[in-house]
């Protein structure tokens, strides 16, 4: 999980929490930007990085409103280019698409939704949907209305699901072209919202005000959805493939028939949470519905069900992905694998139905394990049978070491030591005549660890996956993914 910060020289830290370092304390942030100043970058973009390393997933505004409302033309303003597809007919977004945006200074992600109809069937269901996990999700939301048209019974509709979520709402009059439309727009007080703000979302009339109301009701930072609060139950989520066992193994730790168990696949269809004691300590265990195949492809409850599982993922601080030993590894347990890794969670790997495999399946599923499951090497592995309970025991340490990685935050000083013996025993390939180098770095935030690294060039990213794989081996992080972002440092003119 790599990315490259280019300098661009605004101040990503403008409207950031005062003493808002990430994870580094006031004298050791003092400490950095003292090396930071020595290697020649500007003080901002480095605050800036960290800002931006630190404080993992950025706030989250869905755009959500009825089909043909001009919802992608709105998104496509507030990210100022042309990505998401516009089209003058309704329905042509389907999906959930997620963007970055900035305004005023202010990072934050931008979640454009399909048209939310009620009492649809087929894919107009799924659309319906998606636009519901996006409110669920979302810090906030913008519900954009056709002020020509004004509020039909689909925007009452809305109007309940909003309230119902009781997410901070800003609602948007669109296609407001001029003074006239102005009146139109008035109407919409209507629906309850509060102001109607007037916008053309495809001329850019009206869009600014609108954002920065926007502004004022997204957070700063978003919340921490996982973890039960100081001393609560750490939250555990069993995914996996329809049929893998996953409520077995829940009744099997829990000792009681807990939830249905049916050789049926599908049977679960919600989350269910159980508080279960194991080692000593209680645990909350999600129980979740199984992951058939691509999300829009799905169907009815199995569609349903799908999200209700990335939404108990994203609550969850450890995900243990159950795989049948039994079959060859499949696409979906490979993606259910980048789904967790994406949502930034620790990880354990539990390969279930360990009791019926004989010797030339298990040599196999080593094969498999290497090749097709490389990605996550690094996350802790249980061979286990949730009908016979067998290795259960070894199922809570594999949970406690992917905490331990996932919360684990290497001081200043020994980082930079580290990378100091790194680069000078393993330099970065010569490319184009140049050698670019890891001048110093920081670890700016934790679950997952968040590493910012500061160099002379641009880092391919061969190097920064040796990099990661080294900060593995001295550090010890297993079982967490690791999120590691560059900034190069820009080219300076000569003072007159």
């Amino acid at each position: 999980m790599n990315d490259h910060i280019q300098p661009d020289g605004s101040d990503a830290s403008e409207g950031a929490l005062e003493h808002d370092h990430g994870a580094l304390g006031d004298a050791e942030f003092a400490e950095f930007m003292e090396l930071a100043a020595e290697e020649g970058f500007a003080l901002e973009d480095v605050e800036g990085a960290i800002e931006a390393a630190g404080h993992g997933p950025l706030p989250v505004l869905a755009v959500v409103g009825r089909p043909n409302v001009g919802k992608s033309t709105l998104v496509n303003r507030i990210i100022g280019r042309r990505e998401a597809v516009v089209e003058d007919k309704p329905g042509v977004t389907r999906d959930r698409v997620t963007y970055e945006a900035e305004w005023a200074g202010r990072r934050f992600k931008v979640v454009d939704t399909g048209g939310w109809e009620q009492d649809v069937l087929g894919i107009d269901a799924s659309v319906a949907a998606q636009a519901e996990y996006a409110i669920e999700a979302a810090d906030a939301v913008v519900f954009v209305v056709d002020a020509k048209v004004g509020a039909t019974d689909t925007d009452e509709a809305v109007v309940r699901l909003l309230r119902k979520a009781g997410k901070p709402v800003v609602l948007c009059a669109n296609k407001v072209d001029g003074q006239s439309g102005e009146a139109d727009a008035a109407y919409l007080w209507s629906l309850g919202l509060g102001e109607p703000h007037p916008v053309s979302a495809l001329h850019g009339r009206g869009t600014g005000d609108m954002l920065d109301q926007v502004l004022e009701v997204l957070p700063e930072a978003p919340r921490e959805t996982f973890g039960g609060g100081i001393g609560g139950p750490r939250r555990i989520a069993l995914i996996g493939r329809p049929n893998v066992g996953k409520s077995s193994l829940l009744n099997k730790v829990a000792g009681e028939e807990r939830v249905v168990v049916n050789e049926l696949a599908g049977t679960t269809r919600d989350p269910v949470d159980e508080l279960i004691e194991l080692g000593g300590v209680t645990w909350k265990f999600v129980d979740t519905a199984g992951i058939r195949k691509r999300v829009h492809l799905q169907q009815g409850a199995d569609y349903y069900a799908s999200l209700r599982t990335a939404a108990a993922v994203e609550k969850a601080e450890v995900a243990v992905i159950l795989i049948d030993g039994s079959e060859s590894i499949s696409v979906q347990d490979q993606r259910i694998v980048t789904m967790a890794v994406e949502a930034g969670r620790a990880i354990v790997l539990a390969f279930n139905k360990w009791d019926t495999l004989d010797e030339e399946r298990r040599y196999y599923l080593e094969r498999e394990i290497e090749t097709e499951l490389g990605q996550v090497a690094w996350a802790p592995r249980v061979n286990v049978s949730a009908r016979t309970g067998r290795h259960m025991e070894k199922l809570v340490p594999a949970i406690e070491t992917a905490l331990a990685g996932w919360e684990t935050r290497v001081p200043t000083g020994r980082l930079n030591a580290f990378l100091g013996e790194l680069v000078a025993a393993h330099p970065h390939p010569v490319r184009g005549g140049k050698q670019p180098r890891i001048l110093f770095g920081t670890q700016a935030g934790t679950k997952p660890p968040r590493f910012v690294l500061f160099a002379s060039g641009f880092i391919e990213a061969g190097y920064r996956r040796f990099i990661e794989r080294r900060l593995r081996e001295e550090f010890s992080f297993d079982g967490t993914p690791i999120h590691i972002s560059v900034r190069v440092r820009e080219k300076r003119g000569r003072k007159k």
